[in-house]
């Protein structure tokens, strides 16, 4: 069965950090873009982080300066360093894997999230 699995996510006070883990199961995660989304209660699932096959990173304005992703190809595992947490970052975190081979062929798994709640 192919899956991702999130791990690392509960609950910190305000500026305070948590590290989520996203582990591949099934399939090679070194040959997919990899992405980090969130969604809140009532709201659309928002796309904050992306990593490539090479390790260009690039980050949504809400989150910039304050999240780190990176990936471990020996470990089939991509890492969200989230600090300085504030509380409108509450939300469930989710991740994504693409691989497209051609227009008519592309593949996407997505992981079932892990809950980040920030609250004092």
């Amino acid at each position: 069965q192919l899956q991702l699995v999130e791990s690392g996510g509960g609950l910190v006070q305000p500026g305070g950090s948590l590290r989520l883990s996203c582990a591949a199961s099934g399939f090679s995660l070194d040959d997919y873009v990899i992405g980090w989304f969130r969604q809140a209660p009532g709201k659309e699932r928002e796309g904050i982080s992306c990593i490539s096959t090479i390790g260009r990173t690039n980050y949504a304005d809400s989150v910039k300066g304050r999240i780190t992703m990176s990936r471990d190809n020996a470990k089939n595992t991509v890492y969200l360093q989230m600090n300085n947490l504030k509380p409108e970052d509450t939300a469930v975190y989710y991740c994504h894997a693409l691989i497209v081979y051609s227009v008519q062929d592309a593949r996407v798994y997505w992981g079932q999230g892990t809950q980040v709640t920030v609250s004092s």
